[in-house]
């Protein structure tokens, strides 16, 4: 992915659409992964910050794809910092919201934490998000193949730990 536009550089309202367009997307993105709303916030301030020091570099066509890379590269060095995903259990009730109660939700958010961080990060962007799988090659920095692999081996993942816990799907 080529990021670098020295003649279409983004302007400070392109800079600001950016916020408004995005920063759902990549709260929602990051709060999947990290399962705590500071450190979620944290990190899109930080993914922000990084945009705003590169924007000379950024045009406004590339900025999404190149928002969710700095997102999964800290998520990805907070990983590796701190151990975050293993040590933080999930405060389910916290997060969903349903009119009738039904344990889908719950089961899923558990299928998905037992997954290996790439695969739930591939499936987060392939069916959270709706990046096509050239996308998440230049977020996750994989191959085009290498992506449709961890997406196959985590709904295979996903499809095997909600028959063994006897979902309904």
């Amino acid at each position: 992915m080529k990021t670098e536009y020295p003649d279409k550089t983004m302007t400070i309202n392109e800079y600001n659409k950016c916020v408004d367009l995005y920063s759902d997307n990549v709260y929602r993105f990051a709060m999947k992964s990290v399962r705590d709303e500071d450190t979620a916030n944290d990190l899109v301030q930080d993914t922000f910050m990084r945009l705003w020091q590169h924007v000379d570099k950024i045009n406004l066509e590339t900025a999404k794809p190149y928002l969710f890379k700095i997102a999964n590269n800290l998520m990805i060095d907070l990983y590796r910092k701190n151990k975050f995903m293993d040590s933080n259990p999930i405060d389910s009730e916290k997060y969903s919201y349903v009119h009738e109660y039904t344990d889908l939700k719950e089961q899923l958010d558990k299928a998905l934490d037992n997954l290996a961080q790439i695969q739930k990060t591939v499936i987060m962007l392939r069916d959270y998000e709706d990046y096509s799988y050239e996308e998440i090659g230049q977020i996750t920095g994989l191959s085009e193949s290498q992506v449709k692999v961890y997406i196959y081996r985590a709904r295979k993942n996903l499809k095997d730990y909600l028959i063994e816990s006897r979902i309904e799907l």
